[in-house]
């Protein structure tokens, strides 16, 4: 048997213990039933409204933000399922049904109504359909560089090049997961690497974090959300007159900030589609206001925290002045 035959071996064995060590380890939340599979919900802070975010694609952030939006109001930091703690779904990975999984969640929560929904990108069309649905529950909505359905749809091909791209190594750190290759980029220090900027949290909220992506569910669960793209734009496309539910949406400079990588992506043709998203995305409301994320690129809640914090003030002036 090869040396890395063995070392595979030994890190397969490694990750799996890690996890069921993991998993006897107390929660940030709790993990509650909607229909025969469970949802993780963590609840920090007191006031009204209640702020509840949604990830982006992906993603589960909101762990990061938690502790200063807490100092705000009464926060919930959901995993949608697939995610962090929460079980998988039976059901797709579409906008229409993470926005009914999530009224389940806070139903059975008994989190009272109104929200203050935090949309990040792909998160953005959850909590827009939720609104639409869900009207009389909604006190105002952050939307996270957010995205529209109409440039969306129409995506140029490059960036649909990208999009492949994407999937397949989504689909490809399945494996790595499965394997335990994750978990060893994860002690490495890799996503600290790429993302300097995560140095600036809290072990807990970095460590709640990190856990979901060496996880294979986690990358299952991304590959379907981004295979159903296409699906959720279309549902979300009913919720395009939001009436006048205040919006605050948050701009940020770039897709993703210069680098030497970026020069192998189509980055013009991405910022391009941007722009006209943001354009439409100002046709929401009638209480409409755009706020830049100055130096930050799509992960806002990485590089510029704070101007999310702002978008969440703003909205707590309007509704209680």
């Amino acid at each position: 048997m090869s040396i890395k035959v063995i070392l595979l071996i030994a890190t397969t064995l490694y990750h799996a213990i890690a996890c069921q060590i993991e998993n006897r380890q107390t929660r940030p939340g709790q993990l509650i039933d909607i229909g025969g599979y469970r949802l993780h919900l963590c609840i920090a802070g007191k006031g009204n409204p209640t702020i509840v975010l949604d990830h982006s694609l992906g993603g589960v952030e909101g762990y990061f933000l938690i502790e200063e939006l807490a100092k705000l109001s009464q926060v919930c930091i959901y995993d949608r399922a697939g995610y962090g703690w929460s079980d998988l779904s039976p059901h797709s990975r579409t906008s229409e049904q993470i926005a009914r999984e999530l009224d389940a969640l806070l139903t059975q929560a008994k989190i009272k109504p109104p929200y203050i929904l935090i949309g990040n990108s792909f998160g953005s069309y959850n909590v827009r359909l939720y609104a639409s649905l869900f009207p009389q529950k909604v006190a105002g909505i952050v939307l996270t560089d957010g995205l529209h359905e109409t440039e969306m749809l129409k995506m140029p091909i490059p960036l649909k090049a990208l999009k492949l791209f994407f999937i397949s190594g989504f689909v490809m750190s399945v494996l790595g997961s499965i394997l335990g290759i994750i978990r060893l980029l994860r002690i490495c220090g890799i996503f600290e690497r790429l993302k300097p900027e995560l140095r600036n949290f809290s072990p807990n909220s970095l460590n709640w974090v990190k856990r979901s992506f060496c996880r294979s569910k986690h990358w299952m669960t991304m590959s379907q959300e981004m295979m159903n793209l296409e699906i959720s734009g279309h549902q979300v496309s009913a919720a395009n007159d939001l009436g006048a539910i205040p919006i605050v949406s948050i701009k940020a400079s770039s897709f993703f900030r210069p680098s030497f990588w970026t020069r192998f992506i189509p980055l013009k043709n991405a910022n391009q589609l941007r722009e006209k998203m943001h354009v439409e995305l100002e046709t929401l409301s009638t209480d409409f206001l755009q706020i830049e994320a100055n130096e930050s690129g799509h992960f806002v809640w990485l590089d510029r925290p704070d101007t999310l914090v702002k978008a969440v003030r703003i909205l707590l002036n309007k509704i209680n002045p």
